[in-house]
């Protein structure tokens, strides 16, 4: 199947293309922060600040949001403020609350995030607020904090990471949505604001211990019939292809909307892990890149009579920045310019080896050539570079040559051809190709 990318929350929407842009490197901007306003401080990167306590506020002064440096809650709300001295980050959140008149409430985003430097997507609903956005520390930020003075989201969990290059997202797309992730029937109807209904979070560490637990005695073997545990990837398949958790099987979806784990039908049974499972007894594990496809997905196999579900709080993004890479094997696919990032840029001091990015199950389909199925080096996608295709896809660098950065021979031949991008390169917005003859570009 040909897998578009669709830059959206819960899934990669068929028949829509996607090419990301690369923004240039923003210049550094003066310092954000004076160290002598917080109680401690500890460095994890030479240019990143990981504020461990006392983060600024934000304060309305004259009609102008600003930071307050004198006020913080002690109710340890404040741990997931990150900043940078000027640099760009990419924040992470969602919600599950009780949102009234959502309308009003985007209203009242979009009234401050003017004059912000932030671009992304930030959906609301009557069930809560799905986030994923770029921008200068200071805005990023800002948003955040004044997010947290409303009771509603002073408890939401937030994951700040570095944007080497500037703006990871074109645009701000802050809006009312029906669905915060897209899924089949969609997701109104769901009980999501009920915490009893979703499935029990483990922090980090308790995964990992569950995992290890599990891959040392083989309790997750597709092999065995009386398995007591299941691990679950409720992403996409080309999510899996570039990293994955030890002992996951690969999603047989391209779609997030598609998926159907647990739902009995006759023509999905064989390729789902849960069918003919005990709804009693059988432990299932579930992760996804931040945690909001999981919480959705364990809400829906509650109802059909799963007791013992478990989620990865924060998904796979928190996991790699508290427990590094240990039990993952592999990059991070993401829903940005960034696409693939490795464990170390979540954890600088965890380094992926080449042995455990090769050391796998026995699912041959891990990194591996869309065009001649041998192993690649780099686990990231690109595009096709044919516009009219667009494929996202992984490619070995021989394959890259061979077919000028196309998917396939017969796109080689297509009209309008961008040229061939070497190494971390990405297209520019499909759209800036579209009305240019960009084929003489390939064939001279």
């Amino acid at each position: 199947m040909r897998v578009f990318c669709e830059g959206i929350f819960g899934a990669l929407t068929p028949k829509v293309s996607a090419s990301f842009s690369n923004r240039d490197c923003v210049p550094f901007q003066k310092h954000l922060l004076n160290l002598k306003t917080f109680s401690s401080v500890s460095f994890r990167h030479r240019k990143w600040l990981v504020l461990i306590s006392r983060p600024s506020f934000v304060k309305k002064t004259n009609d102008k949001y600003e930071y307050d440096r004198t006020s913080c809650s002690t109710s340890g709300q404040c741990n997931a403020s990150e900043a940078l001295e000027g640099d760009f980050v990419v924040v992470n959140f969602y919600h599950f609350v009780s949102i009234d008149d959502p309308e009003a409430e985007v209203s009242k985003h979009l009234a401050f995030m003017e004059g912000l430097d932030i671009n992304g997507r930030i959906y609301l609903n009557e069930q809560g607020i799905n986030a994923q956005y770029s921008g200068p520390s200071k805005d990023a930020l800002a948003y955040v904090e004044w997010l947290r003075q409303d009771d509603r989201f002073s408890d939401i969990l937030v994951q700040i990471h570095p944007s080497v290059k500037g703006h990871a997202f074109p645009r701000l797309k802050l809006r009312y949505k029906p669905s915060l992730v897209q899924l089949e029937g969609g997701i109104s109807h769901l009980p999501l604001l009920d915490p009893s209904m979703r499935a029990t979070p483990l922090v980090p560490s308790e995964w990992r211990n569950r995992l290890e637990e599990m891959n040392r005695t083989g309790l997750s073997s597709k092999e065995c019939p009386d398995t007591n545990y299941i691990l679950l990837d409720v992403r996409n398949g080309y999510e899996w292809d570039i990293g994955h958790f030890r002992g996951a099987l690969r999603p047989n979806v391209d779609c997030f909307r598609s998926t159907s784990f647990g739902l009995s039908q006759e023509e999905v049974a064989a390729s789902d892990p849960l069918a003919n499972v005990d709804k009693e007894k059988t432990n299932i594990l579930m992760y996804c890149t931040g945690g909001i496809r999981c919480d959705v997905y364990s809400t829906i196999l509650r109802k059909k009579g799963f007791k013992n579900l478990y989620t990865l709080k924060g998904g796979v993004s928190n996991y790699l920045k508290n427990e590094g890479p240990p039990e993952w094997v592999g990059n991070l696919f993401v829903f940005d310019s960034r696409l693939s990032l490795p464990p170390s840029s979540y954890n600088p001091a965890a380094a992926t080896t080449e042995t455990d990015r090769t050391q796998v199950s026995a699912n041959d389909e891990f990194a591996k050539c869309y065009i001649c199925g041998s192993q690649v080096s780099e686990l990231r996608h690109r595009n096709c570079a044919n516009l009219d295709c667009n494929l996202l896809f992984l490619c070995c660098r021989k394959c890259v040559k061979d077919v000028r950065g196309c998917c396939s021979w017969s796109c080689t031949t297509a009209p309008r051809l961008r040229p061939v991008l070497d190494g971390q390169q990405r297209y520019k917005k499909w759209h800036i190709y579209r009305d240019t003859d960009v084929h003489s570009n390939i064939t001279t």
